[in-house]
């Protein structure tokens, strides 16, 4: 293994996996940390973990323990794999995992990039845009757990790191791979552990690719891999044919947690052809609706592509969580999810599509994976994925924000095998 990625959730693993994948490398996603050997033959691995909204110590604490086995598969480069639109809060986690990183590998000017410019995530001057909004204006202002209200990105990460953040603008990064590389050695002699670069196109993303060809670190979204598996191919360490999947036929479900506005407008489309069933959180707290519930609506709609949903809109989300709690809510969710999967594919479901970071990884946690292969990719950030042994099971896992709005009739095709 050559490339060792650390993500802090599970669909931003698949996400920056695809990216790797498509680039030509032999790409292996691993849930959650891990013990043994990698499998021959894996040129890049992923390791997915759910860190993103934990306390910073047990982030930490689980990305050493990740990068010391990603160390071990004989890893050169690492990546630092987090949200598109830098979900976090003042107090972590991005910062203090960055740091951990850069100092376990003992390097300075390590550049922190979540530009994302297909799905419309893109740095200039520091800010961070999704499509044409600030950040702060773009929704994310209402996430659930990491509200994002401040588009000035250095100054966020700021907030969470205990050493100064550099910012490459993109005056330079349009210069090219050399003065971006230049820029990153002259903020590490500044004793700038972590600087944010600039990318508003994917030809900079490539630029960042350039200038970290040699670099033992990079931290951001899924975009900065994209130039990456072509450094490993020119040095004749990869044999750019990227990666294995097998797709599995019969029975489907889909399950939707996530509440940002690209899942509620798929939510929308998806039910007006599919049976739907929209769970009340009310009733989940009450214990009045539980996973038996789920899964005899799943059960009873075999083979019409059925959705359960917990996903609302954000007024509703915030009456619930001022009534309840947030964490409550988070965890009784959580747990809905990770029961219902467990049992479908117990009772044979063998595609599964979920949609939300969170509700992704209480579903793979639930169902006990170990790897998954990468396959066809179905939208922008988000491949088909397959299991590696056992029974055939193809996932799909969609971080809220991405996918087109038919993504939930297009994700069952693609894990049939159906182009």
């Amino acid at each position: 293994m050559h490339l060792g990625v650390i993500a802090d959730d599970f669909t931003g693993a698949s996400d920056i996996a695809n990216t790797l994948a498509k680039g030509g490398l032999s790409t292996i996603q691993f849930l959650g940390l891990q013990t043994g050997d990698a499998p021959a033959g894996c040129e890049a691995g992923v390791v997915a973990l759910k860190t993103r909204s934990i306390a910073a110590a047990d982030a930490v604490a689980q990305s050493k323990q990740a990068f010391g086995w990603l160390k071990k598969q004989g890893c050169t480069q690492f990546v630092f794999k987090y949200c598109s639109t830098f979900d976090s809060t003042p107090e972590g986690n991005i910062g203090p995992v960055g740091e951990m990183l850069a100092r376990e590998l003992g390097v300075y000017g390590v550049l922190a990039c979540p530009a994302f410019p297909t799905t419309g995530r893109t740095v200039y001057q520091g800010h961070l845009f999704v499509g044409d909004r600030l950040l702060n204006e773009s929704g994310l202002e209402n996430h659930p757990l990491n509200p994002m209200t401040d588009s000035d990105i250095r100054r966020w990460l700021a907030k969470q790191s205990k050493e100064p953040v550099g910012l490459v603008p993109w005056s330079i990064v349009r210069q090219g791979g050399a003065a971006l590389r230049k820029a990153l050695e002259e903020a590490a002699a500044r004793k700038e552990r972590l600087v944010i670069v600039d990318a508003v196109s994917d030809d900079d993303l490539l630029t960042i690719g350039d200038a970290c060809a040699e670099a033992p670190l990079l931290t951001g979204g899924s975009g900065i891999a994209l130039g990456l598996p072509r450094n490993f191919i020119k040095r004749g360490l990869a044999s750019g044919k990227g990666s294995a999947f097998r797709g599995a036929q019969g029975p489907e479900a889909i399950l939707a947690g996530s509440c940002s506005k690209a899942t509620l407008e798929q939510i929308d489309v998806h039910r007006g052809a599919h049976p739907a069933l929209p769970i009340g959180v009310g009733d989940v707290m009450s214990g009045s609706v539980g996973p038996k519930d789920l899964v005899k609506f799943i059960r009873d709609n075999k083979g019409k592509a059925p959705i359960v949903f917990s996903s609302d809109r954000p007024e509703r989300v915030r009456e619930v969580q001022d009534k309840f709690g947030r964490e409550k809510v988070a965890h009784k969710l959580d747990a809905l999810f990770a029961e219902t999967a467990r049992d479908l594919v117990e009772g044979g479901v063998s595609r599964l599509v979920v949609a939300g970071g969170e509700t992704s990884g209480a579903v793979v946690s639930a169902l006990k994976l170990k790897a998954l292969s990468i396959g066809p990719e179905i939208d922008p950030g988000v491949p088909a994925l397959g299991t590696t042994e056992g029974a055939p099971l193809a996932l799909a896992l969609k971080s809220g924000n991405f996918g087109a709005k038919d993504f939930f009739d297009k994700a069952l095709r693609t894990l049939a095998g159906q182009r």
